[in-house]
């Protein structure tokens, strides 16, 4: 004999409040999606233009030598690579919005469940991508730390 736990058969309904606040959050959320790909146009723009910046900085001062135009390679490849790491959270967040606008107009929840997926998809890479970048910074904390013993005992 199966036993069943009370929550798989609870259905939620929203009040009509709760409604207004989802959609208002999904327009905020569409609003900032919009934004945000105006900033990984920006970045990609940006990256474009990196080789040619560094290797017209390396024209006017010979002491960067050959590593102007070089650097401005690097340069661009970081900002794609920003720009990548970018697109992402601003997807979900755009479909969570997309998403929560067609769930509330139709009154479909299973269109609800998926945009709560996609906001659920949003927030956890945003939380690894903070767990990396104060992974980092610790490490560039601990090496600053190596090397300021190192240089002070030469």
């Amino acid at each position: 004999m199966e036993e069943h736990s009370v929550t798989e058969h609870f259905e939620m309904k929203l009040s009509t409040t709760a409604k207004e606040f989802l959609q208002e959050t999904a327009k905020w959320a569409y609003f900032l999606s919009i934004l945000g790909y105006i900033g990984i146009g920006l970045i990609i723009f940006a990256a474009l233009f990196a080789g040619t910046l560094f290797s017209a900085m390396a024209k006017m001062n010979p002491a960067m030598g050959m590593m102007g135009s070089s650097f401005g390679i690097v340069m661009a490849f970081i900002y794609f690579l920003i720009a990548v790491l970018y697109f992402f959270p601003v997807y979900y967040l755009n479909k969570f919005a997309s998403n929560a606008k067609l769930a509330l107009k139709n009154n479909d929840s299973d269109v609800l469940t998926t945009s709560l997926e996609y906001l659920k998809s949003h927030y956890k890479y945003i939380g690894i991508m903070t767990l990396v970048v104060f992974s980092l910074y610790l490490f560039m904390f601990v090496g600053m730390i190596v090397a300021g013993i190192a240089s002070s005992t030469l």
